[in-house]
């Protein structure tokens, strides 16, 4: 059997916190059962979005984001308000080759990027 991509796991300090966070800024529910430990989201709807889980670190390291999530918007500012107003903190914005992005993190510091359709 050929390896297949599976979802994400996301390092976090709360899991559940993180889940609602990520949840609420992908329209997406936390499914039952979410604890500090573990949490996971739930795609009922037709996008189709990868799974996505949250687990806990114990080890007393400081979170890095090895990697960004790059979310999409036709609406970069509204987008990016919302984003905000949910516990995201924006970073900076990149205005380049005719395109616009800003990057964010979320409420444990990790990054993310918004990037206009």
């Amino acid at each position: 059997m050929p390896t297949t991509f599976h979802g994400l796991a996301y390092d976090a300090f709360d899991a559940q916190l993180a889940a609602h966070f990520w949840g609420a800024a992908l329209r997406l529910d936390v499914a039952p059962g979410a604890s500090p430990e573990y949490a996971e989201l739930v795609d009922g709807s037709s996008v189709g979005a990868p799974r996505l889980v949250f687990r806990r670190i114990r080890d007393g390291r400081v979170l890095r984001t090895p990697l960004h999530l790059q979310l999409t918007t036709t609406d970069l500012d509204g987008e990016s308000s919302r984003l905000v107003g949910l516990g995201a903190r924006r970073m900076y914005g990149v205005v380049g080759g005719g395109s616009r992005s800003v990057t964010l993190s979320d409420p444990e510091g990790n990054a993310f990027d918004l990037v206009a359709a």
